[in-house]
């Protein structure tokens, strides 16, 4: 699934934001906090600022989920920031000052970073190491009662850090797996299309294949007709065979799902006029080009597009008077246009967050086409989709 660009967005400037902050205690840190005058001299003010840059290079770059490069950083990142908070306390010449507090908010930035992407394996130990770091850097300024307070403090703040990134995995995978699931319902349905095409042209082979045994002494011109409809039927039933098994790899989830009648584009003009009966916008449709002899697969493809597009418009266009489909065909494709001239309504917390056009997407790619859907430039909401003719299906 593609990420959502606003999402990008916000996370940028997150990241921009928590940059800045940074910037600003670090030089907290430099002018007002003795960081290069304390314990340890110039030298291990230099080291404390490089683990602050250090702690922002773990957190800021992009990771991949179950990332094992990730906490093993996040652990040598800690093993150093616990050594130095070690030798800057044995140090401490009795003053109190600042103990880092750059360094501090990028720790925590860490530890959001690894509750979310680490992988299981290795993100108990990152954790661990993380948050003693976090909680022992307050030492640095002193061993009073005040910086042990302060310590405790930070230690909240990253098992607040650490709540935080279990809870964008665990909504991260809640999706993940919503998304699998209507995946493996768009597999199951082209299960039962391609169970219900088979059936159809394999009993009209059987059927034809029983008449041209008893006919072909009496007619064998019609015994010759019989068998040409035979290889037709045949051809055409292998043809899209090749092009929808790829489709069904994965073990089905559903394996005792309803078989449900095929539809297609032969169909499209009585979904138009269900869709005007039941009151609302009106359905239009408009033909380019012959329908006949489309594959299987292409047209059901293309009728799920079409029905999908119209459920949404229902659901989701305020004020729409008109839904028109357009179907075009050229030498090599099928393009489908549906477009409606309302306002496109936000949807609701407890609406379908997309996954329609997640499924449709999966199964517009499944037969090598390609989809898109938005604003339409003289308003209203346009779903474009284009199917291959004549192409292999790439797995």
């Amino acid at each position: 699934m593609e990420p959502n660009p606003n999402r990008l967005v916000l996370l940028r400037l997150g990241q921009v934001g928590a940059l800045a902050i940074m910037a600003a205690l670090g030089m907290f840190d430099v002018l007002s906090g003795r960081l290069l005058t304390g314990p340890g001299s110039a030298g291990m003010g230099l080291v404390r600022i490089l683990l602050a840059i250090g702690a922002a290079a773990v957190w800021l770059p992009a990771h991949r989920q179950n990332s094992t490069a990730l906490p093993k950083a996040a652990i040598w990142l800690s093993l150093g920031s616990v050594s130095v908070t070690f030798l800057v306390a044995v140090a401490n010449d009795g003053y109190s000052y600042t103990w880092g507090l750059a360094e501090s908010l990028a720790l925590l930035g860490v530890m959001l970073v690894v509750a979310r992407r680490a992988s299981p394996g290795w993100a108990v130990a990152a954790v661990v190491t993380v948050g003693a770091a976090v909680s022992f850097l307050p030492l640095r300024g002193g061993r009073t009662a005040e910086f042990v307070i302060f310590g405790l403090i930070q230690a909240l703040a990253a098992a607040a850090a650490l709540g935080v990134g279990l809870y964008l995995r665990i909504l991260e995978s809640s999706r993940q797996r919503a998304v699998d699931a209507v995946r493996a319902e768009q597999r199951t349905e082209f299960a039962r299309d391609l169970h219900d095409f088979i059936a159809h042209h394999v009993t009209g082979i059987v059927v034809q294949a029983q008449g041209a045994r008893f006919i072909v002494e009496q007619d064998p011109k019609r015994a010759l007709l019989a068998l040409e409809q035979i290889e037709q039927a045949g051809a055409e039933t292998m043809a899209s065979m090749r092009r929808m098994v790829g489709v069904l790899r994965d073990p089905l989830t559903r394996p005792d799902a309803p078989l449900a009648p095929v539809s297609g584009v032969g169909e499209l003009g009585q979904l138009l006029e269900q869709f005007t009966a039941a009151g609302g916008p009106l359905g239009r449709l408009h033909v380019d080009g012959t329908i006949d002899g489309i594959p299987v697969e292409v047209s059901t493809s293309a009728y799920r597009v079409v029905m999908e597009a119209l459920t949404n418009v229902r659901q989701h266009a305020v004020g729409a008077r008109v839904a028109d489909v357009w179907i075009r065909r050229t030498p090599e494709w099928l393009l489908v246009r549906v477009a409606n001239d309302g306002t496109a309504r936000p949807a609701g917390p407890r609406e379908r967050s997309g996954y329609g056009l997640v499924g449709l997407t999966e199964r517009v790619r499944a037969v090598g086409g390609r989809i898109s859907a938005g604003p339409g430039i003289e308003g209203g909401w346009v779903v474009d989709a284009a199917f291959p003719l004549n192409v292999k299906v790439v797995q």
